[in-house]
């Protein structure tokens, strides 16, 4: 019997012998002591070298200060470059649309290395709504459709882009097999009393839509379950509502209990050409666009702005950049004008860069601490982790 054993575990030991040579023959430059094979159990299979080998580990982000000269001024500014590899995501505060929270809560809360506040926010009236575009995990969650937004792919690549989103769908009467189109211009947007809007409102927004007026229509797993007026309805985890107020309400009409409903986003930009976004997992709007293909790029009124302090004072700015080698820089200043912290961007060497939210709003973190601290809770930020 013991001999049995012995020569039992001789043969395994000697085809971990082979599979440790075979290893060396196929891996360039490998030696005996590269990558070690696991043999505590003798019995059991052989690991492999690259289920051992763990991830190489990324660079921590890196934090500077920098004096930036333009024109006259030499404009502070604090900067997070952020390498390849980590994963982009947006977040709003509390975890829920319309909520806020401190940037240091968000940044801890997600475990984030990085990050910096992203889009515009309803800061002085009501709850803290975004305003600019908002993709989470790959679901459209809001819609801004002004300025510019920078998305990531799943496979880390990087877009910016005068993004505008349509939602268009169809609503078929099963009895009659009768369609009709439907729109939407919004997602998660609270519409004025007097307004004339359509607009989705998905799981992201709460339980409920948190007002009750307009038409609404609740869709489950592609199916009308219910056309109601003036409610403050739910919205079911498995689907979404559509909400039609003014002159829009017209459109709820088309909709009876028991259809069944197809809806789609389309992507163009703001000169009306469609572009690939259709796979982009995370998302923040703002703008304007500072820096493209390396040169300045601003041009704030063509992409919707009127205000004067994006159009022509100077404020406390935040902005993010692409890179020439794919890896993100964020970045914070105390004041400039729009047409500086655009020339402050091309100096730092951004092959695409664009503002985001700005002011109060102003926040930078990286490596566990608040570089930049924002006056005010934050609705939105986007932020960098590890990856799993």
């Amino acid at each position: 019997m013991h001999k049995e054993t012995s020569n039992r575990k001789h043969r395994v030991l000697k085809s971990i012998t082979m599979v440790a040579a075979l290893t060396m023959l196929l891996v360039p430059g490998m030696n005996a002591y590269a990558v070690p094979l696991a043999t505590s159990n003798i019995g059991g299979q052989v690991a492999s070298p690259a289920a051992i080998a763990s991830k190489p580990k990324l660079a921590a982000p890196r934090v500077s200060s920098k004096s930036v000269k333009v024109g006259s001024r030499s404009i502070p500014v604090q900067t997070v470059h952020v390498p390849k590899g980590y994963v982009p995501v947006a977040a709003f505060g509390k975890g829920k649309y319309g909520a806020a929270a401190s940037l240091n809560e968000m940044m801890r809360n997600h475990q984030a290395v990085a990050g910096i506040n992203a889009t515009f926010f309803e800061a002085y009236n009501g709850a803290p709504e975004p305003w600019g575009t908002v993709i989470i995990n790959g679901r459209i969650e809001h819609v801004g459709n002004h300025g510019t937004t920078i998305g990531f792919r799943k496979d880390g690549s990087v877009l910016m882009d005068t993004l505008r989103i349509k939602l268009r769908g169809t609503v078929t009467n099963e009895k009659t097999a009768r369609e009709q189109g439907w729109y939407a211009y919004f997602v998660n947007r609270t519409p004025a009393k007097n307004s004339s809007l359509a607009i989705m409102f998905t799981p992201m927004r709460g339980s409920h839509l948190g007002f009750a007026y307009g038409n609404a229509v609740t869709v489950r797993n592609g199916q009308v379950t219910s056309v109601t007026s003036g409610q403050n309805v739910p919205i079911p985890k498995d689907g979404y509502v559509l909400v039609y107020t003014g002159k829009e309400k017209k459109m709820a009409e088309r909709f009876k209990k028991g259809d069944k409903v197809t809806q789609a986003f389309e992507y163009t930009n703001k000169d009306g050409q469609a572009i690939d976004w259709q796979d982009v997992q995370t998302a923040v709007g703002a703008g304007p666009r500072l820096v493209k293909d390396g040169r300045v790029a601003l041009q704030p009124a063509a992409e919707g702005f009127q205000q004067d302090k994006i159009l022509t004072l100077s404020a406390t700015r935040s902005g993010i950049g692409i890179m020439p080698d794919g890896s993100i820089m964020l970045a914070t200043t105390g004041s400039a004008t729009m047409k500086q912290w655009a020339e402050v961007w091309k100096q730092l060497g951004a092959k695409q860069a664009m503002n985001l939210d700005g002011g109060a709003s102003t926040g930078l973190y990286a490596n566990n601490k608040v570089i930049t601290s924002p006056g005010r809770l934050l609705s939105n930020v986007l932020l960098f982790k590890q990856p799993k």
